[in-house]
């Protein structure tokens, strides 16, 4: 799939998103403040437009998070919530546990220190096939007779 087939921005200098199994991961990056909530905002919006999204924002790579970012956040949440979805925070920094716990939205937001593995599919096409047991496994094959 390719990007323009994923319905997903174009990457801006604040945020970049893609696919990762049944994730969208919009990975944002520098500074989110009031001049630059919108570059965010943008990928937030294309990541829940779809039913049931299930949207990982990664902020490991901010140097700089404010209100203006935390209402672009709780925006796309709230999106993710009537569609059916969820919307998740990547984040291993102190500062945007910090900001998070002083805004009250860290129950909302609790940061994962990672992206979570995509699961295993359950598709029987996409699973690796198993030979079938060989007759002797199986038990079938008959006993040479002394």
């Amino acid at each position: 799939m390719n990007l323009a087939d994923s319905g997903l921005p174009s990457t801006n200098p604040y945020a970049h998103s893609y696919p990762r199994g049944p994730f969208t991961v919009v990975e944002v990056t520098g500074e989110i403040d009031i001049a630059t909530a919108q570059a965010l905002a943008e990928h937030l919006s294309a990541a829940t437009a779809r039913a049931e999204p299930d949207v990982l924002v990664d902020l490991r790579r901010v140097a700089f998070f404010d209100c203006s970012g935390l209402r672009v956040l709780c925006r796309a949440d709230t999106r993710a919530r009537e569609r059916g979805g969820r919307l998740r925070v990547v984040s291993d920094g102190p500062r945007v546990h910090r900001l998070l716990r002083a805004a009250r939205l860290l129950s909302r937001f609790p940061p994962l220190a990672d992206l979570p593995e995509p699961p295993e599919s359950t598709h029987p096409r996409d699973r690796p096939a198993v030979p079938p047991p060989s007759r002797r496994e199986s038990g079938s094959e008959p006993r040479p007779r002394s």
